[in-house]
């Protein structure tokens, strides 16, 4: 394991990773951009992955439920 934790483990899956972490951002009002963000606070940055698993957490939840 090369300790890296920010790879997307199906490669298929970034592209919309990447749609849904800018969905997110959208919905949230950070103003994420495609490339460098690093004008961005830590917990403007956090924030918007904060969200996006609580998002996964609640559709995981519903699917679960059969809804």
């Amino acid at each position: 394991m090369s300790g890296r934790s920010n790879t997307t483990n199906v490669p298929e899956a970034k592209e919309a990773m990447d749609r849904f972490k800018m969905e997110v951002a959208n919905e949230i009002g950070v103003p994420l951009t495609n490339g460098y963000n690093g004008n961005l606070t830590s917990a403007q940055n956090g924030s918007v992955g904060g969200y996006m698993v609580k998002k996964m957490i609640e559709a995981q939840e519903r699917q679960m439920a059969g809804k």
